[in-house]
């Protein structure tokens, strides 16, 4: 005896089958599902308060540029954000600081 099976025999079909007014129904459901994308862009709306430093506004402003790319887009933006975020900081302590105060009048060393 063969374990095969003869092409003339139908195989089962595991639900309904599709018949000819199921096409359209179809359809919909495939242009609902299209239309709904988890992963496609959606703004965050995430309030963005104006800081006063022009090149911390900078990068809070470049942050919605996420707003328009795909989740796997989001990561370059976030670290190009931090990086731009990082060297303001660094910009701010190489600045030289107020002059130190001078002596007091006596205590001057010689």
């Amino acid at each position: 005896m063969s374990d095969t099976v003869p092409e003339s025999v139908p195989m089962p079909v595991d639900g309904p089958v599709d018949g000819p007014g199921d096409a359209v129904e179809n359809a919909r459901a495939d242009q609902e599902y299209e239309e709904y994308d988890p992963a496609a862009p959606a703004p965050l709306a995430v309030p963005r308060t104006p800081t006063g430093h022009a090149e911390v506004d900078a990068q809070l402003d470049r942050l919605a540029d996420a707003d328009h790319l795909a989740t796997d887009g989001h990561v370059e933006v976030y670290e190009d954000v931090h990086r731009g975020l990082r060297d303001a900081l660094t910009a701010l302590d190489a600045r030289p600081g107020p002059p130190a105060p001078p002596a007091p009048y006596g205590q001057h060393r010689s």
